[in-house]
């Protein structure tokens, strides 16, 4: 959007067209957590990596956009958020091309490394370019809608497009992709809003930048090593106190300096900080859906890559049918606890009904239920928090604000993932010793489905107690309607 004024229409078509520009940017980011995913197996044969190491293809990733969310987000904030964003877009095509043309492990190793450094600077500057293009309650409802639903959905269309280019083409072409898309993406800059920088010279808050990406890249690590090593070792244990140590001194760092990486006013507000705590909790029954789903279509019930990702549609639909749907109409009109406890209830419902999952059960009625209730779930919960998420801020702020949704949207991720998996394999090792004496493919499918199971009731849990949480801490009250109000603070009003 431009500073200068104009005429109204015109203002609205560039807030628009800017959006279409961000939410391609936004869809790449999601996309590629799950499209490599598929790919991965193809791509460890090709490459000749082992058993140990291709875990190191998505931990590369996780750890360099997880650890670096928070500088990247007071990058955009310095340099301007439209200048950051091309720059992010640009250097996560140029990674994916280079993932894409790897001859070897180490290539494609430091190309996904490459990809999360980038993706780190890009995904809070999309989100803060949104935050600025959209001020009007009404339309900011509508924008932060169409973007909870790619954040929320953009996984499973991942499946679907990494399922058929390995399927037709290659598992390079899952990497290649991002390149047209960014390219597209690119052609959106004369219509992002114009930069505006912090005042004075850019002071980056050294200190604060080195416990926090040491104390992320410890916490995320220890995460991504808690699924082979176990929560018990003393590897983990260590990543795990070290990262918590290093956290609460950046913590204490914060409190002192004149010029924080993260202001703790950000965090400390009660509604973006519940707003982060729905995020980083729903992100776990998401992946529980995503992992064991999977696992469980691919293995238990055979189904090919690509079918498993078509498999996944109906809740993509069922993200859009909540967030776009539902959810960009009453942003404007009700509180958001209203939207966010009930929408991780309903997460939390459709999540219990995998439960009772057997090796026997049809698709239909053992799966697609919960999918579409998953699915309404996370689009009630994502549009409204990424909208609360960086209300009230100083424009100043917008990029760090940004960064920290982001930040609990991959941490929350990382230990969600570790957790579930965790839980599963233990009990399907369980399952397994009791039925050593009478083993059977059928019956090393059932062992895996009780630990599927296991880790459905955990998911379920954790998200019925974030809806409780939520409902308990989002104080924001049902937003004032200000009609041509062009102050991104004064919406929504925030009363505590």
């Amino acid at each position: 959007m431009s500073q200068r004024s104009g005429t109204q229409p015109e203002a609205n078509s560039r807030r628009w067209l800017a959006l279409l520009f961000i939410g391609l940017a936004q869809l790449m980011i999601v996309l590629d957590i799950t499209i490599v995913n598929i790919a991965l197996p193809s791509a460890q044969k090709d490459l000749g990596i082992s058993n140990g190491d291709r875990q190191w293809v998505i931990t590369a990733y996780t750890l360099a956009f997880g650890s670096l969310l928070l500088l990247g987000g007071r990058i955009a904030d310095y340099t301007g958020r439209r200048r950051a964003f091309l720059i992010g877009l640009f250097g996560f095509a140029g990674a994916s091309a280079l993932g894409g043309a790897a001859s070897g492990f180490e290539v494609l190793l430091s190309a996904r490394a490459l990809q999360g450094g980038f993706a780190a600077l890009l995904a809070p500057s999309a989100l803060s370019l949104l935050t600025v293009s959209f001020t009007e309650a009404r339309e900011r409802a509508k924008a932060f809608g169409i973007y909870g639903a790619i954040a929320a959905g953009g996984g499973a269309i991942g499946l679907v497009v990494g399922g058929l280019l390995t399927e037709y083409l290659d598992w390079r072409w899952c990497l290649y992709v991002n390149v047209p898309i960014a390219a597209i993406a690119a052609f959106g800059w004369s219509v992002l809003p114009r930069d505006t920088r912090s005042e004075g010279r850019a002071r980056f808050d050294i200190p604060g930048v080195l416990l926090a990406v040491t104390g992320l890249v410890a916490v995320v690590y220890g995460c991504s090593e808690a699924e082979s090593e176990g929560w018990d070792s003393r590897l983990v244990i260590g990543l795990l106190v070290l990262g918590a140590v290093l956290l609460l001194a950046f913590v204490m760092v914060e409190r002192s300096v004149a010029r924080p990486l993260l202001p703790l006013r950000v965090i400390a507000d009660r509604t973006r900080g519940s707003a982060y705590l729905a995020v980083g909790l729903s992100v776990v029954g998401m992946f529980a859906m995503f992992l064991f789903l999977t696992y469980y279509m691919q293995i238990v019930k055979g189904y090919s890559a690509l079918v498993t990702g078509v498999a996944f549609l109906p809740m993509t639909a069922s993200v859009l049918a909540g967030a776009g749907g539902l959810a960009s109409r009453l942003i404007p009109k009700v509180p958001p606890r209203l939207l966010v406890a009930p929408g991780l209830l309903i997460a939390a419902t459709g999540v219990a009904l995998l439960i009772p999952l057997d090796v026997d059960s049809s698709y239909a009625a053992g799966v697609l239920p919960a999918e579409i209730l998953v699915g309404f779930g996370m689009g009630l919960v994502m549009a409204p928090s990424m909208n609360y998420a960086t209300h009230g801020v100083q424009e100043q702020d917008a990029g760090v604000a940004s960064a920290t949704v982001n930040t609990a949207q991959q941490i929350g991720g990382s230990i969600g993932t570790a957790l579930l998996n965790t839980i599963a394999t233990s009990t399907t090792s369980d399952y397994m010793a009791a039925h050593a004496h009478r083993m059977t493919p059928q019956t090393a499918k059932a062992g895996l489905v009780e630990g599927f199971s296991d880790g459905f009731v955990w998911s379920s849990t954790i998200l019925a107690g974030a809806a409780v949480l939520v409902a308990l801490l989002m104080n924001a009250p049902r937003p004032a309607r200000e009609p041509g109000a062009q102050d991104v603070k004064s919406l929504p009003v925030h009363m505590g």
